[in-house]
């Protein structure tokens, strides 16, 4: 949501192949999450080859089989500041 009203505002196109997942606090922190796993399965089912993530979510991605992995590339985060770049 807050990439899609940053988007908006700024008049900017976020770059294609990305999905991301992660909570967001007022103040730009990116909170972990639960369900990494299904969440890759889900956006890797609908073409996307790059996955931003929380960071304190890392060591669950060390848990994720291979396979699962393939074909994916992985950015932890740990502020929106970080995603900002990433994306626009």
């Amino acid at each position: 949501m807050a990439t899609a009203i940053y988007s908006l505002a700024k008049d900017v196109v976020i770059k294609p192949g990305f999905a991301m997942t992660g909570e967001l606090t007022l103040t730009g922190e990116v909170l972990a999450i639960g369900g990494l796993k299904e969440k890759i399965v889900a956006a890797k089912r609908v073409g996307v080859t790059k996955i931003i993530f929380p960071k304190d979510n890392e060591p669950h991605l060390k848990e994720i089989p291979d396979y699962v992995k393939k074909g994916v590339t992985f950015y932890p985060v740990s502020h929106y500041s970080e995603v900002e770049k990433l994306l626009f």
